[in-house]
């Protein structure tokens, strides 16, 4: 006896979502908005060589995810008046982290979280010591650096430039892993880089954001993200990264926006534009 669901075409199963996605901006905009650190997703496959429990696993995501920051950058790209490119990654840190140098360069492997974390916020086992972090490397962190560098490129054909700008949060009270954390934790904290930020973008960024609160320089986090292939090497490549205090605009850890989101989202859009000026 046949069940009428026999003959049935079979389901396509459903694709997996990028582990990154550019989404387009204006073609004469030079700003790529670049949110690393905002998902939570992790896949199964990864999963399995984490070692903490499913609660342990969602307090670290609580402490280490950037929340909402992909809100913010969508939002800023439809108020800018010029719609910049945007950068997204749609996977955890705790898969790789695209913002560490993948190699011996990296300062945070001192406390396990280089390219591949082995440790979390509280310098707790994540991953097991003698982890082989190739397969995760190759799989994730060299397809998402590819890809960054040829948003890069590509901005750099249509305009004669490009400026990454870097979105990020971190949390009011210093956490474990924080190799840097004894300074000022204003608001929001610029950080730069020697060779791809000019004074003026720091400026630039310090007077949009003023309407958030005190604007500080690279503390409690220094540095900005820029493409291995252009770092220190190529000064049309402008780059800064925007960290911000999360009690302005969520519940800590890892809880919703408030009513400061939309101010950041106005500062953002007005950093935007002046860069593109």
């Amino acid at each position: 006896m046949h069940h009428a669901t026999d003959n049935a075409p079979e389901q396509p199963m459903p694709l997996p979502a990028p582990p990154f996605e550019l989404l387009s901006g204006a073609d004469d905009s030079s700003v790529i908005l670049h949110v690393p650190h905002s998902s939570r997703e992790i896949p199964p496959a990864v999963r399995k060589g984490i070692v903490l429990d499913d609660a342990a696993l969602e307090r670290e995501l609580d402490h280490i995810v950037d929340a909402h920051t992909a809100k913010i950058a969508e939002a800023a790209a439809e108020l800018a008046g010029v719609t910049p490119w945007r950068f997204v990654n749609r996977l955890s840190r705790l898969v790789v982290d695209p913002e560490r140098f993948p190699d011996e360069r990296e300062e945070m492997l001192s406390v396990g979280m280089g390219a591949v974390y082995t440790r979390t916020t509280h310098r707790a086992p994540l991953r097991s010591e003698d982890l082989d972090a190739q397969p995760l490397i190759e799989r994730y962190f060299r397809p998402y650096a590819g890809a960054m560098t040829e948003a890069v490129r590509d901005r750099l054909a249509a305009t004669g430039r490009a400026v990454v700008i870097d979105i990020h949060s971190y949390p009011t009270e210093r956490l474990p892993y924080e190799l840097h954390g004894d300074g000022p934790r204003p608001p929001v904290c610029v950080g730069t880089d020697a060779f791809h930020t000019p004074a003026a973008l720091a400026e630039l960024a310090r007077e949009a954001f003023a309407a958030c609160g005190e604007t500080g320089l690279d503390s409690p986090f220094s540095g900005a993200y820029v493409p291995l292939e252009f770092y220190g090497k190529d000064p049309r490549v402008g780059a800064l990264m925007v960290e911000i205090r999360r009690d302005t605009y969520m519940t800590e850890p890892g809880g919703p926006a408030g009513p400061g989101l939309s101010r950041l989202v106005a500062a953002l859009a007005v950093l935007v534009d002046g860069v593109g000026r």
